[in-house]
């Protein structure tokens, strides 16, 4: 690997960090990260970066706006240390559902976040699984958006569940319940829900036959639970089997953990691009994306096709 490689871990996910190192074959950077009594955010990075490639990790889950600061002054500290290049790994973009005004006076906060990144010196952004791609054109400068939906794909195929459906929650899922019912060679069902309030919804109708079937719900991430509950409970109500339960980014925020350990759940299924509490429900499967987000990052320095990574060439 180029010797002006540098993969440096925010505070958000460090487990992620040593994996991804492990994997090319480099050591993690060394940089401190601390707090002033005032709750200022402090960065030193360790050792030189100048003119060196420099990998920024950090994934915006909770306590976000503390992770967003602490990346913005890890990213102003690299190019005031003439690193070559700042490239930011984000397996997930915090923000994503605010993507859209849905009504007035509301904010676009992912596209504030991209200005504000590309203002601070990002060079580059890797991402996983977007709320909704289309942010990817919030950028002026290179967005990799990687899917965890081959891995989900892969695991899903080693458990040969009896008579399977896949089913997205709502319609913005469609796609990427097709694409894995395609994967799986299975049907696959919408649901149709009536949202009430923020993260809060009821199902109003399924569109496909699921009475007999093993559901396979299929999220890009699980904040509260909530939705999904309704959503295997509602499977459940039409005479299918217990669900298992995929999504790449699991927020878990309260007591969703709690909640997901549910009779009707078989599995839930998740990947580590957040850190996740280590005592967990043994329904939960935990899914490492290390080895993609190394592959992409070789391919970053020595060039390749980020495509190549995924059997569906068209993500």
């Amino acid at each position: 690997m180029e010797s002006k490689l540098r993969i440096f871990s925010g505070s958000s996910n460090p487990k992620l960090v040593g994996q991804i190192c492990r994997t090319l074959g480099v050591e993690p950077g060394q940089v401190t990260l601390s707090r002033f009594k005032s709750g200022e955010i402090y960065v030193h990075y360790e050792e030189s970066i100048r003119n060196s490639d420099v990998f920024i990790v950090q994934s915006l889950s909770h306590p976000i706006n503390e992770l967003f600061v602490e990346l913005l002054v890890m990213i102003d500290a690299a190019k005031r240390a003439s690193a070559r290049t700042v490239n930011i790994i984000m397996p997930y973009y915090g923000y994503a559902r605010q993507e859209r005004k849905s009504a007035p006076r509301e904010p676009i906060s992912a596209k504030l976040l991209a200005d504000v990144l590309t203002t601070a010196g990002a060079s580059r952004v890797v991402t996983i699984d977007l709320h909704a791609p289309a942010i990817q054109g919030f950028f002026n400068i290179p967005v990799d958006h990687l899917t965890a939906l081959d891995l989900m794909t892969d695991y899903l195929k080693s458990k040969d569940i009896r008579n399977p459906v896949v089913v997205s929650p709502d319609a913005g899922r469609a796609s990427m319940a097709e694409k894995l019912a395609s994967g799986l060679d299975s049907p696959f069902a919408i649901m149709i829900k009536k949202r009430t309030a923020h993260n809060e919804s009821s199902i109003t109708h399924v569109i496909g036959d699921v009475e007999g079937h093993t559901p396979i719900i299929i999220e890009d991430l699980i904040d509260t639970g909530s939705t999904i509950i309704n959503v295997v409970e509602a499977l459940k109500e039409r005479g299918a089997e217990d669900s298992f339960v995929c999504a790449t980014h699991g927020l878990f925020s309260g007591d969703a953990l709690e909640r997901l350990d549910h009779p009707n759940i078989r599995e839930v299924v998740t990947t580590d691009s957040i850190a996740l509490p280590e005592i967990h429900a043994s329904r939960f499967k935990v899914l490492s994306v290390a080895p993609m987000l190394a592959q992409a990052t070789q391919f970053i320095m020595e060039g390749g096709s980020i495509a190549a990574l995924f059997k569906d060439r068209g993500i």
